[in-house]
């Protein structure tokens, strides 16, 4: 992890190090808006596209609208789960 990204994010640069770690740098691209940039309802977190290792002729993110509506989506999925409905009913 560089220092920028350890100065400008420090709550986060521990997760995002522990992340690499065990999974590795790629897999921390993969599954960044799923596994880790939730904790920015806790902390500042850096964007994917500011993360050291990341290359935009190999990666790519997700707009804010996107994520929303994934976040939106999981929330939806997640009251079905719980209240044992479909959607739409």
């Amino acid at each position: 992890m560089t220092e920028t990204l350890a100065d400008e994010y420090p709550e986060a640069a521990p997760y995002i190090q522990q992340a690499v770690d065990k999974h590795g740098e790629n897999w921390v691209l993969e599954h960044y808006y799923e596994e880790l940039y939730p904790l920015a309802r806790l902390m500042a977190m850096p964007e994917k596209d500011e993360l050291p290792f990341y290359d935009e002729d190999e990666h790519n993110t997700m707009a804010e609208d996107e994520r929303v509506e994934m976040y939106e989506a999981w929330s939806e999925y997640r009251e079905n789960l719980r209240t044992g409905t479909k959607p739409g009913e």
